[in-house]
């Protein structure tokens, strides 16, 4: 293990010494004491290109092929009805990742690593081996993307899959993080080869519209809609982005002087995969309204074929090639996730400014999890479909339980300073991670009693969500009034703050109601995981 290494002339927490220099970003470079006041708007524009990607590379590899494969199938079996889940995702989002932002440029540690040394290896063992699993099964996803889409063109899968790992592989073991990106770049650029798919065919403009704004579900709310909206979900906000985007900007040097950016990079990221998912919906939804296809959603390669049938060739093509883009990102994106993990939690070098020979447990780590991933896709038979919608469902399910740790640190003082959470942030992040747990209540209560109307179940848990957020709403009004009077924290300081090495840092105590709230929130989660799992079984 590195000792800490020095930055801006204080001791820092940052572990490996690659992750601090110049900023070596696709298009720039910003030099690491740089102390220029960038104020015209030429100035920032260049700044904001040597920043980027963090944030565009993780939301549009969240869009892998499993959200693809996810926003077809609503297309094809709900219509336009589901929609309207698209744009409520932004919000959730932007705050969950620029949480991220945050904690990254200012702690200089991987998230991984931070919830390992704060709460102790138990907590760290049940947040990260929830992440190597659900990645894991993730990545398994992008290969069943790779092979169905070569598959469409007549490659078999024993030659695309194969192959499809090699070049991940080989793309990531250049030893530059600018060589890296620049390879990410090429991917996000082609994901908007859906603008042309919609050329050939998109609803009306009135009946996108009253989609996106308009709430419902054609046939009605039942456990198959509601496990369809919470992989909608997963596979939008899905818990490895946590993971990826914070070691990712400390991979790219990224301070907090650099932290408005990065929140400018973000917010574009979120702006694009949805509105790559709404064109995607849209256009499937479009395309087999009316025809025999409807609501008979087998997996990605179906829905190129039913494209080619009932559109055009050139559509089928386009749809199989934004499967293939897809599924490549996607995992570049989550394979790097689990390598960053793993470096943090064992204290490997893990950069991607270092060669092969100088980090191999981060390169072994990453091509080993490519080698197992594909060789599932290879089974013969196995429902690829199903496994592709369970694993983004997993990831909704998952989800609470990684927004509550991400929320922990965000207002843990001595992890992040002057740059904690403030009191609002809090409010909409507690209300994100409520109704997802309502979503995944449903879901679980929906698979153990199939008679229950799903309707009156979900209003009635909205209602004591409405008494509980009262409650909340009453106690943060008290407390507001009873709060002291601080001054405002100096500009500079921030710009500055970096978080001290945590060894230097005391251990948070948690009071006994919060302790039996986690474990109950844990014990949660694995039931209801092992319910989604029943779903299915049932559905394949």
């Amino acid at each position: 293990m590195t000792s800490p290494v020095p930055s801006q002339d204080r001791p820092t927490a940052v572990l490996d010494e690659a992750h601090v220099g110049d900023i070596e970003g696709a298009f720039g470079t910003l030099r690491q004491h740089d102390q220029v006041e960038h104020r015209s708007w030429r100035a920032r524009l260049l700044v904001l290109l040597a920043i980027i990607g963090p944030g565009l590379i993780v939301m549009v590899g969240d869009n892998d092929a499993g959200g693809v494969a996810t926003y077809a199938q609503a297309g094809q079996n709900f219509g336009l009805s589901l929609l309207w889940t698209l744009p409520l995702l932004i919000p959730v989002l932007v705050v969950n990742q620029e949480m991220v932002v945050r904690l990254g440029a200012v702690t200089g540690v991987g998230h991984a690593r931070l919830i390992n040394e704060r709460f102790g290896r138990f907590w760290g063992a049940f947040s990260v081996g929830d992440l190597f699993i659900l990645n894991f099964l993730t990545i398994a996803t992008e290969f069943i993307g790779v092979s169905l889409s070569l598959g469409y063109f007549g490659v078999s899968k024993y030659v695309s899959v194969p192959v499809a790992g090699v070049a991940l592989v080989a793309m990531t073991l250049t030893g530059s993080f600018r060589r890296w990106e620049r390879f990410m770049f090429v991917f996000i650029v082609a994901n908007f080869l859906v603008i042309p798919l919609a050329v050939f065919r998109h609803p009306s403009a009135g009946a996108l519209f009253h989609a996106l704004v308009v709430p419902g579900v054609r046939g009605g709310f039942n456990s198959t809609s509601v496990l369809l909206i919470i992989a909608i979900v997963g596979t939008t906000v899905a818990p490895w982005q946590l993971f990826f985007q914070q070691s990712n900007i400390i991979d790219k040097r990224i301070t907090p002087r650099w932290i408005n950016y990065e929140r400018t990079d973000t917010v574009l990221g979120s702006l694009v995969t949805v509105f790559a998912a709404v064109l995607i919906m849209a256009i499937v939804a479009a395309a087999f309204d009316h025809t025999p296809l409807s609501g008979h959603f087998t997996d990605a390669g179906g829905v190129a074929l039913g494209l080619q049938r009932y559109v055009s060739h050139a559509a089928g093509v386009l749809f199989a090639i934004v499967l293939l883009n897809a599924s490549i990102i996607g995992a570049a994106s989550v394979t790097l996730s689990t390598s960053y993990a793993f470096g943090d939690v064992f204290g490997a070098r893990h950069s991607l400014h270092r060669g092969w020979r100088e980090a191999k447990a981060f390169y072994g780590i990453f091509a080993g999890l490519v080698v197992l991933a594909a060789t599932i896709v290879l089974i013969p038979g196995a429902p690829l479909g199903v496994i592709t919608t369970a694993v983004q469902a997993l990831a909704g399910v998952l989800l609470p339980s990684a927004t509550v740790f991400l929320l922990l640190l965000c207002n843990d003082r001595e992890v992040l300073g002057p740059w904690v959470n403030r009191t609002w942030l809090n409010v909409v992040a507690f209300v994100i991670v409520s109704i997802l747990l309502m979503m995944s209540l449903v879901l679980m209560v929906t698979t153990l009693f199939s008679g229950i109307d799903v309707r009156t179940l979900a209003l009635a848990l909205a209602g004591v969500l409405g008494v509980t957020y009262l409650v909340g709403a009453l106690y943060l009004v008290v407390r507001w009034h009873r709060r002291p009077l601080a001054p405002p924290e100096p500009v500079e300081r921030r710009e500055t703050w970096r978080m001290p090495p945590l060894s230097l840092l005391g251990r948070p105590q948690w009071s006994k109601g919060r302790v039996v709230t986690m474990y109950a929130l844990r014990a949660y989660l694995v039931i209801a995981a092992l319910l989604l799992l029943v779903k299915a079984i049932r559905l394949g």
